[in-house]
Protein backbone atom coordinates (compact mmCIF):
# COMPACT_ATOMS: atom_id res chain seq x y z
CA UNK A 1 0.00 0.00 0.00
CA UNK A 2 2.84 2.39 0.85
CA UNK A 3 4.46 2.12 -2.60
CA UNK A 4 1.06 2.52 -4.28
CA UNK A 5 0.47 5.82 -2.46
CA UNK A 6 4.00 7.04 -3.24
CA UNK A 7 3.77 6.31 -6.96
CA UNK A 8 0.27 7.78 -7.27
CA UNK A 9 1.06 10.99 -5.38
CA UNK A 10 4.40 11.45 -7.18
CA UNK A 11 2.83 11.05 -10.62
CA UNK A 12 -0.10 13.41 -10.14
CA UNK A 13 1.82 16.08 -8.25
CA UNK A 14 4.60 15.93 -10.87
CA UNK A 15 1.99 16.22 -13.64
CA UNK A 16 0.33 19.20 -11.98
CA UNK A 17 3.49 21.26 -11.46
CA UNK A 18 4.68 20.57 -15.00
CA UNK A 19 1.50 22.20 -16.31
CA UNK A 20 2.53 25.47 -14.67
CA UNK A 21 6.06 25.35 -16.06
CA UNK A 22 7.89 23.87 -13.06
CA UNK A 23 10.13 20.79 -13.23
CA UNK A 24 8.46 17.57 -11.98
CA UNK A 25 10.91 17.28 -9.09
CA UNK A 26 9.10 20.19 -7.39
CA UNK A 27 5.95 18.09 -7.60
CA UNK A 28 7.74 15.10 -6.10
CA UNK A 29 8.77 17.25 -3.12
CA UNK A 30 5.19 18.46 -2.74
CA UNK A 31 3.98 14.85 -2.96
CA UNK A 32 6.28 13.91 -0.08
CA UNK A 33 4.85 16.65 2.13
CA UNK A 34 1.30 15.70 1.13
CA UNK A 35 1.88 12.05 2.02
CA UNK A 36 3.39 13.16 5.32
CA UNK A 37 0.39 15.36 6.10
CA UNK A 38 -2.14 12.57 5.39
CA UNK A 39 -0.27 9.67 6.98
CA UNK A 40 -2.96 8.94 9.56
CA UNK A 41 -6.06 8.88 7.30
CA UNK A 42 -4.12 6.90 4.70
CA UNK A 43 -2.97 4.41 7.34
CA UNK A 44 0.71 4.84 6.45
CA UNK A 45 3.65 4.16 8.78
CA UNK A 46 5.24 7.06 10.64
CA UNK A 47 8.66 6.37 9.07
CA UNK A 48 9.52 6.62 5.39
CA UNK A 49 10.70 3.03 5.48
CA UNK A 50 13.96 1.28 4.71
CA UNK A 51 12.91 0.53 1.12
CA UNK A 52 12.31 4.19 0.23
CA UNK A 53 15.54 5.19 1.97
CA UNK A 54 17.42 2.60 -0.05
CA UNK A 55 15.81 3.60 -3.35
CA UNK A 56 16.56 7.27 -2.68
CA UNK A 57 20.20 6.47 -1.95
CA UNK A 58 20.51 4.39 -5.13
CA UNK A 59 19.09 7.27 -7.15
CA UNK A 60 21.67 9.69 -5.76
CA UNK A 61 24.55 7.29 -6.44
CA UNK A 62 23.43 6.63 -10.02
CA UNK A 63 23.00 10.35 -10.66
CA UNK A 64 26.49 11.14 -9.39
CA UNK A 65 27.93 8.24 -11.40
CA UNK A 66 26.28 9.68 -14.53
CA UNK A 67 27.67 13.13 -13.71
CA UNK A 68 31.14 11.64 -13.30
CA UNK A 69 30.89 10.07 -16.75
CA UNK A 70 30.71 13.59 -18.21
CA UNK A 71 33.63 15.03 -16.25
CA UNK A 72 37.36 15.31 -16.77
CA UNK A 73 39.78 15.42 -13.83
CA UNK A 74 41.47 18.62 -14.95
CA UNK A 75 38.13 20.41 -14.44
CA UNK A 76 38.58 20.11 -10.68
CA UNK A 77 42.03 21.67 -10.32
CA UNK A 78 41.15 24.97 -12.01
CA UNK A 79 41.79 28.05 -9.83
CA UNK A 80 38.26 29.37 -10.39
CA UNK A 81 36.81 26.06 -9.17
CA UNK A 82 38.97 25.41 -6.10
CA UNK A 83 39.27 29.08 -5.17
CA UNK A 84 35.55 29.81 -5.43
CA UNK A 85 34.61 26.70 -3.45
CA UNK A 86 36.95 27.33 -0.52
CA UNK A 87 36.34 31.08 -0.35
CA UNK A 88 32.56 30.67 -0.50
CA UNK A 89 32.64 28.02 2.23
CA UNK A 90 34.87 30.15 4.47
CA UNK A 91 32.93 33.39 3.99
CA UNK A 92 29.44 31.86 4.35
CA UNK A 93 30.50 29.92 7.47
CA UNK A 94 32.14 33.00 9.02
CA UNK A 95 29.03 35.12 8.42
CA UNK A 96 26.33 32.56 9.30
CA UNK A 97 27.90 31.20 12.50
CA UNK A 98 27.67 34.39 14.61
CA UNK A 99 24.32 35.21 13.01
CA UNK A 100 22.81 31.87 14.09
CA UNK A 101 24.40 32.14 17.53
CA UNK A 102 23.12 35.66 18.18
CA UNK A 103 19.69 35.71 16.54
CA UNK A 104 18.59 32.15 17.37
CA UNK A 105 20.51 31.79 20.61
CA UNK A 106 22.45 28.65 19.69
CA UNK A 107 25.68 27.55 21.28
CA UNK A 108 28.67 28.23 19.07
CA UNK A 109 29.34 24.59 18.16
CA UNK A 110 25.78 24.02 16.97
CA UNK A 111 25.82 27.35 15.13
CA UNK A 112 29.08 26.41 13.42
CA UNK A 113 27.77 23.01 12.27
CA UNK A 114 24.53 24.54 11.00
CA UNK A 115 26.46 27.24 9.13
CA UNK A 116 28.66 24.61 7.49
CA UNK A 117 25.66 22.53 6.50
CA UNK A 118 23.94 25.55 4.97
CA UNK A 119 27.13 26.62 3.17
CA UNK A 120 27.07 23.62 0.83
CA UNK A 121 25.01 23.44 -2.36
CA UNK A 122 22.76 20.62 -3.49
CA UNK A 123 24.66 18.23 -5.74
CA UNK A 124 21.50 16.32 -6.63
CA UNK A 125 19.38 19.33 -7.59
CA UNK A 126 22.14 21.16 -9.45
CA UNK A 127 23.24 18.08 -11.40
CA UNK A 128 19.62 17.19 -12.17
CA UNK A 129 18.73 20.67 -13.43
CA UNK A 130 21.91 20.98 -15.51
CA UNK A 131 21.37 17.53 -16.97
CA UNK A 132 17.74 18.29 -17.81
CA UNK A 133 18.81 21.43 -19.68
CA UNK A 134 21.73 19.50 -21.23
CA UNK A 135 24.19 22.02 -19.78
CA UNK A 136 26.51 19.66 -17.90
CA UNK A 137 29.11 20.01 -20.65
CA UNK A 138 28.66 23.78 -21.06
CA UNK A 139 31.30 25.97 -19.45
CA UNK A 140 29.07 27.17 -16.60
CA UNK A 141 27.81 23.61 -16.06
CA UNK A 142 31.33 22.25 -15.75
CA UNK A 143 32.24 25.03 -13.32
CA UNK A 144 29.19 24.29 -11.16
CA UNK A 145 29.83 20.53 -11.07
CA UNK A 146 33.51 21.10 -10.31
CA UNK A 147 32.57 23.30 -7.35
CA UNK A 148 30.10 20.68 -6.13
CA UNK A 149 32.77 17.98 -6.21
CA UNK A 150 35.21 20.09 -4.19
CA UNK A 151 32.37 20.79 -1.76
CA UNK A 152 31.82 17.04 -1.41
CA UNK A 153 35.47 16.64 -0.49
CA UNK A 154 35.18 19.41 2.11
CA UNK A 155 31.99 17.76 3.41
CA UNK A 156 33.89 14.51 3.84
CA UNK A 157 36.45 16.30 6.02
CA UNK A 158 33.70 17.91 8.11
CA UNK A 159 31.97 14.58 8.68
CA UNK A 160 35.24 12.91 9.59
CA UNK A 161 36.03 15.56 12.24
CA UNK A 162 32.61 15.96 13.85
CA UNK A 163 31.10 12.59 13.08
CA UNK A 164 33.93 10.71 14.73
CA UNK A 165 34.38 8.41 11.73
CA UNK A 166 37.83 8.87 10.25
CA UNK A 167 38.63 6.97 7.05
CA UNK A 168 40.62 3.79 7.51
CA UNK A 169 44.12 3.30 6.14
CA UNK A 170 42.59 1.33 3.28
CA UNK A 171 41.09 4.61 2.05
CA UNK A 172 44.54 5.44 0.67
CA UNK A 173 43.78 2.83 -1.97
CA UNK A 174 41.66 5.49 -3.70
CA UNK A 175 44.94 7.00 -4.93
CA UNK A 176 45.41 3.88 -7.07
CA UNK A 177 42.19 4.46 -9.02
CA UNK A 178 43.92 6.07 -12.06
CA UNK A 179 46.00 2.90 -12.47
CA UNK A 180 42.79 0.87 -12.68
CA UNK A 181 41.48 2.86 -15.66
CA UNK A 182 42.80 0.38 -18.29
CA UNK A 183 41.01 -2.46 -16.49
CA UNK A 184 37.77 -0.44 -16.32
CA UNK A 185 38.06 0.42 -20.02
CA UNK A 186 38.59 -3.23 -20.92
CA UNK A 187 35.58 -4.26 -18.83
CA UNK A 188 33.38 -1.68 -20.55
CA UNK A 189 34.50 -2.86 -24.00
CA UNK A 190 34.04 -6.51 -23.04
CA UNK A 191 30.54 -6.00 -21.57
CA UNK A 192 28.75 -5.28 -24.85
CA UNK A 193 25.59 -3.28 -25.42
CA UNK A 194 22.74 -5.23 -23.79
CA UNK A 195 21.47 -5.45 -20.20
CA UNK A 196 24.98 -6.35 -19.02
CA UNK A 197 25.96 -2.75 -19.75
CA UNK A 198 23.35 -1.52 -17.25
CA UNK A 199 24.53 -4.05 -14.67
CA UNK A 200 28.13 -2.98 -15.17
CA UNK A 201 27.19 0.63 -14.51
CA UNK A 202 25.33 -0.40 -11.35
CA UNK A 203 28.29 -2.54 -10.28
CA UNK A 204 30.70 0.38 -10.48
CA UNK A 205 28.32 3.00 -9.08
CA UNK A 206 26.66 1.04 -6.27
CA UNK A 207 29.07 -1.79 -5.38
CA UNK A 208 32.58 -0.48 -6.04
CA UNK A 209 31.88 3.23 -5.62
CA UNK A 210 29.07 2.99 -3.08
CA UNK A 211 29.65 0.06 -0.76
CA UNK A 212 33.37 -0.07 -1.51
CA UNK A 213 34.02 3.50 -0.41
CA UNK A 214 31.75 3.16 2.64
CA UNK A 215 33.72 0.09 3.74
CA UNK A 216 36.94 2.11 4.00
CA UNK A 217 35.21 5.04 5.73
CA UNK A 218 34.70 7.29 2.71
CA UNK A 219 31.54 8.82 1.26
CA UNK A 220 29.57 6.49 -1.02
CA UNK A 221 28.42 9.54 -3.01
CA UNK A 222 32.04 10.54 -3.64
CA UNK A 223 32.83 6.96 -4.62
CA UNK A 224 30.03 6.77 -7.20
CA UNK A 225 31.12 10.07 -8.72
CA UNK A 226 34.79 9.02 -8.93
CA UNK A 227 33.81 5.75 -10.60
CA UNK A 228 32.09 7.79 -13.28
CA UNK A 229 35.12 10.06 -13.65
CA UNK A 230 37.29 6.95 -14.07
CA UNK A 231 35.34 6.05 -17.24
CA UNK A 232 34.69 9.59 -18.48
CA UNK A 233 37.40 9.41 -21.15
CA UNK A 234 36.06 6.22 -22.75
CA UNK A 235 34.32 6.50 -26.13
CA UNK A 236 31.32 4.58 -24.75
CA UNK A 237 30.86 6.72 -21.62
CA UNK A 238 27.81 8.47 -23.13
CA UNK A 239 26.27 5.14 -24.09
CA UNK A 240 26.70 3.87 -20.53
CA UNK A 241 25.12 7.06 -19.16
CA UNK A 242 22.16 6.75 -21.54
CA UNK A 243 21.59 3.10 -20.57
CA UNK A 244 21.23 4.09 -16.89
CA UNK A 245 19.04 7.12 -17.54
CA UNK A 246 15.58 5.63 -16.93
CA UNK A 247 16.68 3.64 -13.88
CA UNK A 248 18.29 6.70 -12.34
CA UNK A 249 15.21 8.86 -12.94
CA UNK A 250 12.89 6.42 -11.19
CA UNK A 251 15.16 6.02 -8.18
CA UNK A 252 15.57 9.80 -7.85
CA UNK A 253 11.82 10.14 -7.38
CA UNK A 254 12.36 8.31 -4.10
CA UNK A 255 14.99 10.85 -3.06
CA UNK A 256 12.69 13.84 -3.50
CA UNK A 257 9.77 12.01 -1.87
CA UNK A 258 11.97 11.17 1.10
CA UNK A 259 12.89 14.81 1.69
CA UNK A 260 9.25 15.81 1.73
CA UNK A 261 8.36 12.94 4.06
CA UNK A 262 11.18 13.60 6.52
CA UNK A 263 8.85 15.25 9.01
CA UNK A 264 6.10 17.79 9.63
CA UNK A 265 7.49 21.04 11.03
CA UNK A 266 6.32 23.14 13.94
CA UNK A 267 6.14 26.94 13.75
CA UNK A 268 9.75 27.40 14.88
CA UNK A 269 10.98 25.05 12.16
CA UNK A 270 8.93 26.88 9.53
CA UNK A 271 10.24 30.28 10.64
CA UNK A 272 13.82 28.98 10.58
CA UNK A 273 13.34 27.54 7.08
CA UNK A 274 11.74 30.73 5.77
CA UNK A 275 14.59 32.78 7.22
CA UNK A 276 17.13 30.56 5.47
CA UNK A 277 15.22 30.82 2.18
CA UNK A 278 15.43 34.62 2.41
CA UNK A 279 19.23 34.22 2.48
CA UNK A 280 19.32 32.24 -0.79
CA UNK A 281 19.89 35.33 -2.97
CA UNK A 282 22.94 36.19 -0.86
CA UNK A 283 24.27 32.65 -1.28
CA UNK A 284 23.93 32.86 -5.06
CA UNK A 285 25.26 36.43 -5.17
CA UNK A 286 28.43 35.39 -3.33
CA UNK A 287 29.06 32.63 -5.88
CA UNK A 288 28.53 35.17 -8.68
CA UNK A 289 30.95 37.72 -7.23
CA UNK A 290 33.66 35.14 -6.55
CA UNK A 291 33.42 33.64 -10.04
CA UNK A 292 33.56 37.08 -11.63
CA UNK A 293 36.60 37.83 -9.47
CA UNK A 294 38.25 34.81 -11.13
CA UNK A 295 37.59 36.56 -14.47
CA UNK A 296 34.58 34.59 -15.65
CA UNK A 297 32.06 36.51 -17.72
CA UNK A 298 28.95 37.69 -15.92
CA UNK A 299 26.73 35.29 -17.86
CA UNK A 300 28.60 32.13 -16.89
CA UNK A 301 29.14 33.36 -13.33
CA UNK A 302 25.41 34.04 -13.01
CA UNK A 303 24.28 30.71 -14.49
CA UNK A 304 26.75 28.72 -12.39
CA UNK A 305 25.93 30.68 -9.23
CA UNK A 306 22.18 30.27 -9.72
CA UNK A 307 22.54 26.51 -10.15
CA UNK A 308 24.46 26.38 -6.83
CA UNK A 309 21.94 28.40 -4.83
CA UNK A 310 19.87 25.61 -3.23
CA UNK A 311 20.89 24.21 0.14
CA UNK A 312 22.50 20.80 0.17
CA UNK A 313 21.11 17.44 1.16
CA UNK A 314 24.43 17.15 3.02
CA UNK A 315 22.81 19.33 5.69
CA UNK A 316 20.44 16.46 6.41
CA UNK A 317 23.38 14.06 6.76
CA UNK A 318 25.01 16.41 9.28
CA UNK A 319 21.74 16.79 11.19
CA UNK A 320 21.12 13.05 11.31
CA UNK A 321 24.61 12.43 12.66
CA UNK A 322 25.34 15.26 15.08
CA UNK A 323 22.29 17.59 15.12
CA UNK A 324 19.21 15.34 15.39
CA UNK A 325 17.08 18.12 16.86
CA UNK A 326 17.64 20.17 13.70
CA UNK A 327 16.79 17.46 11.16
CA UNK A 328 13.23 18.63 10.44
CA UNK A 329 14.02 22.39 10.26
CA UNK A 330 16.93 21.69 7.91
CA UNK A 331 14.79 19.32 5.82
CA UNK A 332 12.19 22.06 5.39
CA UNK A 333 14.89 24.61 4.51
CA UNK A 334 16.43 22.26 1.94
CA UNK A 335 13.03 21.40 0.45
CA UNK A 336 11.94 25.04 0.23
CA UNK A 337 15.26 25.98 -1.37
CA UNK A 338 14.58 23.32 -4.00
CA UNK A 339 11.11 24.74 -4.61
CA UNK A 340 12.54 28.26 -5.01
CA UNK A 341 15.71 27.39 -6.97
CA UNK A 342 14.22 24.93 -9.45
CA UNK A 343 11.85 27.31 -11.29
CA UNK A 344 14.41 30.14 -11.30
CA UNK A 345 17.00 27.82 -12.86
CA UNK A 346 14.48 26.82 -15.49
CA UNK A 347 14.28 30.44 -16.69
CA UNK A 348 17.91 31.30 -15.91
CA UNK A 349 18.73 32.54 -19.41
CA UNK A 350 15.78 34.99 -19.68
CA UNK A 351 16.56 36.27 -16.16
CA UNK A 352 20.14 37.00 -17.16
CA UNK A 353 18.99 38.83 -20.29
CA UNK A 354 16.89 41.13 -18.11
CA UNK A 355 19.70 41.75 -15.61
CA UNK A 356 22.56 41.74 -18.10
CA UNK A 357 23.11 45.50 -18.07
CA UNK A 358 23.66 45.47 -14.31
CA UNK A 359 25.59 42.19 -14.01
CA UNK A 360 28.11 42.88 -16.79
CA UNK A 361 29.38 45.91 -14.84
CA UNK A 362 31.13 43.45 -12.52
CA UNK A 363 33.14 41.86 -15.34
CA UNK A 364 36.89 42.24 -15.75
CA UNK A 365 38.27 43.18 -19.16
CA UNK A 366 40.67 40.26 -19.03
CA UNK A 367 38.72 37.01 -19.32
CA UNK A 368 39.15 33.30 -18.80
CA UNK A 369 40.58 31.50 -21.91
CA UNK A 370 37.36 29.51 -22.33
CA UNK A 371 35.40 32.79 -22.49
CA UNK A 372 37.03 34.27 -25.62
CA UNK A 373 34.38 35.04 -28.32
CA UNK A 374 34.34 32.85 -31.41
CA UNK A 375 35.19 33.99 -34.96
CA UNK A 376 33.44 32.26 -37.87
CA UNK A 377 36.07 33.03 -40.51
CA UNK A 378 34.89 32.51 -44.10
CA UNK A 379 32.43 29.71 -43.25
CA UNK A 380 29.16 29.74 -45.16
CA UNK A 381 27.49 26.84 -43.31
CA UNK A 382 27.24 26.90 -39.51
CA UNK A 383 26.32 23.80 -37.45
CA UNK A 384 25.22 24.19 -33.84
CA UNK A 385 25.83 21.09 -31.72
CA UNK A 386 28.58 18.67 -32.70
CA UNK A 387 27.26 15.47 -31.14
CA UNK A 388 26.49 12.45 -33.29
CA UNK A 389 23.81 14.24 -35.32
CA UNK A 390 25.82 17.41 -35.85
CA UNK A 391 28.99 15.49 -36.66
CA UNK A 392 27.15 13.43 -39.28
CA UNK A 393 25.79 16.64 -40.82
CA UNK A 394 29.28 18.18 -40.80
CA UNK A 395 30.90 15.19 -42.50
CA UNK A 396 28.14 15.03 -45.11
CA UNK A 397 28.45 18.73 -45.95
CA UNK A 398 32.24 18.40 -46.00
CA UNK A 399 31.85 16.40 -49.23
CA UNK A 400 30.41 19.53 -50.89
CA UNK A 401 32.23 22.47 -49.29
CA UNK A 402 35.19 23.29 -47.06
CA UNK A 403 33.56 26.46 -45.76
CA UNK A 404 32.09 24.84 -42.67
CA UNK A 405 32.19 25.59 -38.97
CA UNK A 406 30.79 23.53 -36.12
CA UNK A 407 29.91 25.12 -32.77
CA UNK A 408 29.57 23.30 -29.46
CA UNK A 409 29.54 24.16 -25.75
CA UNK A 410 31.59 21.10 -24.68
CA UNK A 411 35.26 22.07 -24.36
CA UNK A 412 36.54 18.50 -24.58
CA UNK A 413 34.41 17.61 -27.58
CA UNK A 414 35.64 20.73 -29.37
CA UNK A 415 39.26 19.85 -28.58
CA UNK A 416 38.83 16.28 -29.84
CA UNK A 417 37.16 17.40 -33.09
CA UNK A 418 39.83 20.03 -33.68
CA UNK A 419 42.51 17.39 -33.19
CA UNK A 420 40.71 15.29 -35.84
CA UNK A 421 41.03 18.15 -38.33
CA UNK A 422 37.51 19.59 -38.21
CA UNK A 423 36.80 23.32 -38.04
CA UNK A 424 35.03 23.57 -34.68
CA UNK A 425 34.74 26.41 -32.15
CA UNK A 426 33.61 26.64 -28.54
CA UNK A 427 30.42 28.60 -27.91
CA UNK A 428 26.95 28.33 -26.42
CA UNK A 429 23.84 28.93 -28.55
CA UNK A 430 22.14 30.53 -25.55
CA UNK A 431 24.95 33.01 -24.90
CA UNK A 432 23.64 36.51 -25.62
CA UNK A 433 27.22 37.82 -25.83
CA UNK A 434 27.94 35.44 -28.71
CA UNK A 435 24.96 36.73 -30.68
CA UNK A 436 25.90 40.34 -30.07
CA UNK A 437 29.45 39.90 -31.32
CA UNK A 438 29.14 37.27 -34.06
CA UNK A 439 29.41 38.23 -37.73
CA UNK A 440 27.04 36.06 -39.78
CA UNK A 441 27.28 38.10 -42.99
CA UNK A 442 29.03 35.21 -44.80
CA UNK A 443 26.77 32.46 -43.42
CA UNK A 444 24.34 31.07 -46.02
CA UNK A 445 22.82 28.11 -44.15
CA UNK A 446 22.51 26.95 -40.53
CA UNK A 447 21.98 23.47 -39.08
CA UNK A 448 20.59 23.21 -35.54
CA UNK A 449 21.71 19.82 -34.23
CA UNK A 450 21.53 20.46 -30.47
CA UNK A 451 19.35 18.14 -28.39
CA UNK A 452 17.97 20.85 -26.10
CA UNK A 453 14.75 22.32 -27.48
CA UNK A 454 15.25 25.69 -25.74
CA UNK A 455 18.70 26.08 -27.29
CA UNK A 456 17.27 25.41 -30.77
CA UNK A 457 14.44 27.89 -30.25
CA UNK A 458 16.82 30.57 -29.00
CA UNK A 459 19.27 30.06 -31.88
CA UNK A 460 16.51 30.25 -34.51
CA UNK A 461 15.07 33.43 -33.00
CA UNK A 462 18.48 35.08 -32.67
CA UNK A 463 19.39 34.28 -36.27
CA UNK A 464 16.18 35.82 -37.59
CA UNK A 465 16.57 38.83 -35.29
CA UNK A 466 20.02 39.43 -36.81
CA UNK A 467 18.44 39.50 -40.27
CA UNK A 468 19.58 36.06 -41.39
CA UNK A 469 17.47 35.06 -44.44
CA UNK A 470 19.11 31.75 -45.31
CA UNK A 471 17.71 28.28 -44.58
CA UNK A 472 17.67 27.05 -40.98
CA UNK A 473 17.51 23.25 -40.77
CA UNK A 474 16.79 21.59 -37.43
CA UNK A 475 16.18 18.13 -36.06
CA UNK A 476 13.57 17.32 -33.43
CA UNK A 477 13.39 14.52 -30.89
CA UNK A 478 9.61 14.72 -30.41
CA UNK A 479 6.69 15.61 -32.67
CA UNK A 480 5.38 18.34 -30.39
CA UNK A 481 8.71 20.18 -30.81
CA UNK A 482 8.33 20.59 -34.57
CA UNK A 483 5.72 23.36 -34.47
CA UNK A 484 7.68 25.31 -31.84
CA UNK A 485 10.93 25.14 -33.82
CA UNK A 486 9.20 26.21 -37.03
CA UNK A 487 7.49 29.11 -35.24
CA UNK A 488 10.89 30.25 -33.94
CA UNK A 489 12.15 30.67 -37.51
CA UNK A 490 13.38 27.29 -38.81
CA UNK A 491 12.61 26.41 -42.45
CA UNK A 492 12.76 22.63 -42.18
CA UNK A 493 12.51 20.33 -39.15
CA UNK A 494 13.04 16.58 -39.20
CA UNK A 495 12.19 13.96 -36.62
CA UNK A 496 15.51 12.28 -35.94
CA UNK A 497 14.26 8.75 -35.41
CA UNK A 498 11.76 8.99 -38.26
CA UNK A 499 14.45 10.12 -40.69
CA UNK A 500 16.71 7.30 -39.54
CA UNK A 501 13.89 4.80 -40.18
CA UNK A 502 13.20 6.25 -43.63
CA UNK A 503 16.90 6.01 -44.51
CA UNK A 504 17.01 2.40 -43.35
CA UNK A 505 13.94 1.55 -45.41
CA UNK A 506 15.34 3.28 -48.50
CA UNK A 507 18.66 1.49 -48.09
CA UNK A 508 16.92 -1.86 -47.74
CA UNK A 509 14.94 -1.27 -50.95
CA UNK A 510 18.09 -0.18 -52.82
CA UNK A 511 19.83 -3.40 -51.77
CA UNK A 512 16.87 -5.46 -52.96
CA UNK A 513 16.88 -3.75 -56.36
CA UNK A 514 20.61 -4.30 -56.78
CA UNK A 515 20.26 -7.99 -55.94
CA UNK A 516 17.40 -8.36 -58.45
CA UNK A 517 19.50 -6.75 -61.18
CA UNK A 518 22.38 -9.12 -60.48
CA UNK A 519 19.99 -12.09 -60.56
Amino acid sequence: MFEVICITFAFFFGLIVRQVGLPPLVGFLAAGFAINAFRTPLGLPTETGAILDHIAHLGVLLLLFAVGLKLKLNQLVQPHVVGTTLLHFAISTAVLTPGLAVFIGLDWTTALLLAMALGFSSTVLSAKLLETKRELAAFHGRVAIGILIIQDLVALVVLSIWGGEAPSLWALGVLALPFLRPLAYWLLDFTGHDELLILMGMLLALVVGGMGFETVGLSSELGALLMGVLLSGHKRAQELSDSLWGLKEIFLVGFFLEIGMSGLPDMNAILFALGMVLLLPLKGALFFLLLVAFRLRARNAFLAGLSLTAYSEFGLIVAAGVLPDWLVPLAIAVALSFVVAAPFNRIAHPIFERLEGVLTRFEFKRRHPDEIPVALGDAKVMIFGMGRTGLAAYDTLKEHTDRLIGLDADTYRVQALKAAGRNVALTDAEDANFWRGVDISRIEAVVLAMDDIEAKLNAARQLRALGFNGPIIAHALFEDHIERIMAAGADHTYLTMQEAGMSLGQRAWTELEEREKKA
